[in-house]
């Protein structure tokens, strides 16, 4: 998939219609909260980041996600993506911080955080965490 926007869960496109009003930022983590091991080999976050997060948003992914998600019921923040296109140069603001790839990290311990840096567009954190998750 050549769109970020759309490469997500399409539950995710009505969360930023749930955020309290007022909120202006976002943190998020990944763990793994166990089963058959006690420990977990972190690995595959870098290529994860370079496949989807170094991806410029442009107009034309925009409106593909729009036309994508309104024929499908699904509502869409496109002011949002449009400040990010259009303000941010198409970078989208998160802080991504992991531990060590290769490591081995006991079960129940934060693996990779992220965090919004724009206040305007706090809720791209849960919108881009299908990607994230992809490191499982």
């Amino acid at each position: 998939m050549d769109n970020l926007i759309l490469d997500t869960d399409s539950y995710k496109a009505s969360h930023y219609l749930q955020y309290p009003p007022g909120m202006t930022a976002m943190f998020s983590y990944i763990e793994s909260r166990g089963g058959r091991y006690d420990r977990t080999v972190f690995f595959g976050l870098q290529y994860i980041l370079k496949k989807y997060m170094t991806q410029r948003v442009t107009m034309d992914m925009v409106n593909e996600a729009d036309a994508f998600l309104r024929a499908h019921g699904e509502p869409f923040p496109r002011a949002g993506w449009e400040y990010i296109v259009r303000e941010l140069d198409g970078r989208v603001p998160l802080k991504i911080r992991a531990v060590p790839e290769g490591g081995v990290v006991p079960t129940h311990n934060v693996l990779v955080t992220v965090e919004s840096t724009d206040p305007r567009v706090f809720w791209v954190v849960g919108w881009l965490e299908t990607q994230l998750m992809r490191v499982w």
